[in-house]
């Protein structure tokens, strides 16, 4: 691009994020109470602190904090009170850093130039499942602080697994694993960068996993039911295979844009709808040892509208859950069937960043939620 005729695009976004980023810190330091406390802390930090230490709720009181575990002494405590999860001014604004970062990523993939293709956006898989199963070292932590044994991994430092600051530290990981990729593709050291970078991913997915297996089997809080991720990773296997079957005999314009990658994107979504239900509404006959709710707004609203609006005695047999398994369904489907060739001809680099974003936030929480009830925590 020739500068001289413009605003460089990327020049201009960097600037808005030093930019936000200096008055986000100025006003919090200007207005602590304001700004800090009843914005940042309350939205942001609080619920990660809570979530931290496995807390029912946090307390934010004349800026210092205190962690509360039970429901009565939460409703009572004075201050800010905040709980682990997500509230929609949360959701809303992660959603909007989401749009603004994922800019930022288009930018510095051109720069890099690399090549978008199926074969990259398949190398990015195993970081997508790295994610959620480095937030479930975070739940094994808060677990060991329940019950008063010491922190695997201890505070602040932990909080970079937990949301949203894992998002940054997931990009990081994955940025790093790119670059050296390319170099070493340049240097002729590797024939292609893609395959390096999925095995980092694989191998980087393998050592988190095999860390919890290992904590599973030395530790008496933490168990393990594998019936959970065989039933999650089976129910969504025959959804995506399903998809895959329906689509190409009867509707085969719905994934020509994106084919294989497709059926990723409703397998991907599929599991975090399936361990959803079994989590929150099966949990009991499994045996997991633990209640389940919902810390997502879209979940909570889906269980609590059909609540309301289903008899008693079939929620007490299927539960109230399946609705959005339907919901991630539908909407992985739509997703797939609007990133038609078109999208991928006008503008591949924007179609590839948003088709692996909404993967990501599908199964990353879902890989998540299946961990967590496998090892019933």
């Amino acid at each position: 691009m020739d500068t001289s005729e413009g605003i460089d695009p990327a020049r201009a976004w960097l600037a808005a994020f030093v930019t936000a980023l200096v008055a986000v810190v100025g006003a919090a330091i200007a207005f602590p109470q304001r700004v800090y406390d009843g914005f940042l802390w309350r939205y942001f930090f609080g619920p990660v602190d809570a979530d931290a230490h496995g807390a029912t709720c946090a307390v934010r009181s004349g800026s210092t904090t205190e962690r509360l575990y039970s429901q009565t002494a939460c409703a009572s405590a004075d201050g800010i009170v905040v709980t682990p999860g997500y509230t929609t001014v949360s959701t809303v604004s992660y959603a909007l850093v989401l749009i603004f970062m994922l800019v930022g990523v288009y930018f510095l993939l051109d720069r890099l130039e690399v090549e978008m293709s199926p074969r990259f956006y398949f190398a990015l898989f195993p970081f997508m499942l790295l994610g959620g199963a480095l937030r479930v070292v975070e739940d094994v932590n808060a677990t060991f602080v329940r019950e008063g044994l010491e922190m695997l991994i201890p505070y602040p430092e932990v909080s970079v697994i937990i949301s949203p600051f894992i998002y940054f530290v997931m990009f990081a990981i994955t940025l790093a694993a790119l670059v050296v990729g390319i170099l070493l593709d340049e240097r002729g050291v590797i024939d292609e960068y893609e395959p390096f970078l999925g095995g980092v991913g694989a191998l980087a997915l393998a050592v988190t996993v095999g860390f919890l297996l290992y904590v599973s089997a030395t530790s008496e809080v933490v168990g393990f039911y594998p019936a959970v991720a065989v039933i999650t990773l089976t129910t969504a296997t025959i959804i995506a295979a399903l998809f895959w079957w329906a689509s190409n005999e009867y509707a085969p314009y719905i994934n020509e844009g994106t084919g294989y990658m497709g059926i990723l994107v409703v397998w991907g979504h599929s599991v975090d709808g399936v361990a959803n239900v079994l989590s929150l509404d099966w949990a009991d006959a499994l045996g997991l040892p633990v209640t389940y709710g919902s810390k997502h707004v879209i979940n909570a609203a889906t269980v609590r509208i059909t609540s309301a609006i289903q008899p008693a005695g079939l929620s007490d047999a299927i539960g109230t859950a399946w609705p959005f398994l339907l919901i991630k369904i539908a909407a992985a489907v739509a997703v797939v069937w609007v990133f038609n060739e078109e999208i991928f001809d006008e503008s591949p680099t924007y179609a590839y960043i948003l088709l692996i974003a909404i993967l990501a936030v599908g199964l990353g929480p879902g890989t998540r939620d299946m961990l967590r009830a496998t090892l019933g925590i």
